[in-house]
């Protein structure tokens, strides 16, 4: 049987990305497996999308821990546990140390709901419609130690409508999110991503 890329997926909220991937799993899209889903909130609705899934959900609370990386030692700890090779930040809302980057190098990813490098950070969606921006969408690159700055894998872009609010355009956004995150992953998968400084190249 071949072999499948364990993959680690990080949420805090309702995990509609995680889902992608788990449907595109099942499809036999990806040469993956979600081995683990992990999210610092119990209450977060992806726990029980793993668990239908029939995926370890597992609660780690940061409250519990001193520190950022005291918290992201024990992550990687658990990363481990489950063989994790890929770690998926899917709507994770944690700063992100170099615990854990350095444990996965080049093997964390994010999406973010902007063409990156512009509107970084929280509430990109609102950052672009305040900003009077023609075209939004979205990035998958791999995280580093900056707040969305790591290299871009890839990238989708929505155009913002006349009358688009937060909810609308995050609504369009999301569907190429659910898009490209899965295709990345495959990319990741199949070894086709090189990284060389800034620039991700795709091979053949």
């Amino acid at each position: 049987m071949e072999k499948q890329l364990n993959i680690g997926v990080l949420i805090s909220g309702s995990g509609s990305n995680l889902q992608s991937i788990l449907d595109a799993c099942s499809a036999g899209k990806l040469k993956a497996r979600v081995a683990c889903v992990v999210s610092n909130r119990n209450d977060a609705y992806g726990l029980e999308r793993a668990r239908k899934a029939g995926i370890p959900a597992l609660h780690l609370d940061h409250r519990a821990y001193s520190g950022r990386e005291a918290y992201d030692e024990a992550l990687v700890a658990t990363l481990r546990e489950f063989e994790v090779e890929l770690v998926v930040l899917a709507g994770f809302m944690r700063i992100i140390t170099g615990v854990l980057l350095e444990a996965f190098p080049m093997a964390v990813m994010n999406i973010h709901p902007a063409l990156l490098p512009a509107f970084p950070g929280l509430h990109a969606q609102r950052q672009a419609l305040e900003y009077g921006a023609k075209v939004a969408g979205c990035t998958v690159h791999f995280v580093d130690c900056g707040t969305d700055t790591g290299p871009i894998i890839m990238q989708s872009a929505v155009p913002v409508l006349e009358g688009d609010t937060d909810e609308t355009l995050s609504a369009r956004i999301q569907k190429e999110e659910h898009r490209i995150y899965p295709e990345a992953i495959r990319l990741y998968s199949e070894g086709l991503l090189a990284v060389d400084g800034r620039k991700v190249t795709i091979g053949a």
